[in-house]
């Protein structure tokens, strides 16, 4: 690899994104949607995520993606 070059999308997904408990279809769905644009999974990440209102946090993923730059 080397010499070429590379870029990066990071996407947050939350239990309210996948509507409800998270699940490995969802994921799943989520993957391939990406991969049709030439994205490859490079990493995920168990986070928890501050929701929009009030205080606490919610079960999520950052899901690292990568894909060469043409």
């Amino acid at each position: 690899m080397i010499g070429q070059r590379v870029e990066y999308k990071v996407i947050e997904l939350r239990e309210g994104l996948l509507g409800g408990k998270m699940s490995g279809e969802k994921l799943e769905k989520v993957l391939n949607d990406h991969a049709r644009e030439g994205w490859q999974l490079k990493a995920v990440t168990s986070v928890d995520v501050k929701g929009r209102i009030g205080p606490g946090s919610v079960e999520g993923v950052l899901v690292t993606l990568e894909r060469p730059i043409a």
